[in-house]
């Protein structure tokens, strides 16, 4: 292995140099810094990042926790976060709890304070919460996509408003003339998706509809979407339209209401939180209330490394872009045919 020392001798200069060189070749005079990267491209060498680490007494390294690598909204958002770590001058880890608490401490033990210099924390339960306040004194943690703006946690965090994204929803159904909803509510990785089902009651009654005609609670998943909507099918025919808490839900619906041979939006109109790529991939397209993933996650970077550069004046709160909603075609006004269905179903 090509050690810094052989890379100094080659170009005439010092290490110190090549490490400034390496560090910021500003430093450094425009001659200098061109013969030394000259002299680590003809060796080919690679800084030894543990050693710079220990050096520098930071390891220019963020990790990224989240509870499930398989659910489609979690790879978005660690290209997102990814970019813009890059970008700020940091590596970045992405560490897959699998839904585990146990997992989750394992992780922070390891890494906090050792191989990075702070963590950002995705959809945490009150068991990883009390792990994550405890590994605070290691390294700095950050909460992402915090669902509560109104309840600021005992961390620092970026808060997504999920209520305002429900409300959206619901407006927006309302609008089209439905007053006959189902409701899909995510048990997903951090809890019961409350803020947006809360969010969507709030913004029915607003519209003189006091409540969903029916609601679910259901894990997490297309499949979950998929054998609940079908239930409710069975139990309320005359639905003209379903709000899913988030888009792997909603998708699951699509399919189960095109097996079953109705016609989306024609039929029943359906609607979910998030937007993720498989959103406008699906046939017919999902209307959904966008969480601005790409904006929230760079926002989290940036949150993190203030935390890192300066501890005292770091975020405790900060708001992501509000959620937007995204109209495509799964969604349509109520027919006429469609009352008729809810008054022969009720």
């Amino acid at each position: 292995m090509v050690t810094l020392s052989e890379v100094a001798r080659r170009a005439r200069v010092t290490a110190a140099t090549v490490s400034n060189v390496l560090r910021n070749r500003e430093k450094v005079r425009p001659e200098t810094a061109e013969r030394v990267l000259k002299a680590i491209a003809e060796l080919g060498y690679r800084p030894n990042l543990n050693a710079r680490a220990l050096a520098q007494g930071r390891s220019s390294t963020l990790a990224l926790m989240l509870s499930n690598i398989a659910n489609p909204f979690y790879p978005e958002f660690v290209v997102a976060a990814e970019r813009a770590a890059r970008q700020a001058g940091y590596f970045l880890m992405v560490c897959n709890t699998d839904d585990d608490a146990q997992i989750g401490r394992a992780y922070l033990n390891q890494i906090a304070g050792t191989l990075v210099d702070g963590v950002l924390v995705m959809n945490t339960d009150t068991a990883m919460n009390e792990l994550c306040i405890a590994a605070m004194r290691s390294a700095p943690i950050l909460l992402a996509m915090w669902e509560h703006p109104e309840k600021p946690p005992a961390l620092p965090c970026v808060a997504v408003d999920f209520a305002q994204a429900g409300a959206l929803a619901a407006q927006h159904l309302l609008g089209l003339g439905h007053r006959n909803i189902g409701m899909l509510i995510g048990d997903g990785c951090g809890g019961l998706q409350d803020a947006r089902s809360n969010g969507f009651r709030t913004a029915l009654a607003a519209g003189g509809v006091v409540r969903a005609t029916v609601e679910m609670v259901v894990r997490d998943s297309i499949d979950s979407g998929y054998e609940a909507c079908m239930t409710l099918m069975a139990t309320h025919p005359g639905l003209t339209a379903i709000f899913a808490t988030n888009d792997l839900l909603a998708i699951g619906a699509i399919q189960a209401l095109v097996g079953m041979g109705h016609a989306v939006p024609g039929d029943v109109s359906v609607i979910g939180i998030t937007d993720i790529a498989l959103a406008h991939q699906v046939r017919p397209a999902l209307t959904t209330v966008a969480i601005q993933t790409e904006a929230s996650a760079a926002l989290s970077i940036r949150s993190l490394i203030r935390l890192i550069d300066e501890p005292l004046q770091g975020p405790s709160m900060v708001i992501a872009p509000a959620p937007a909603l995204i109209m495509r075609d799964s969604t349509g006004p109520r027919r006429k045919r469609n009352a008729r269905a809810a008054k022969a179903g009720a």
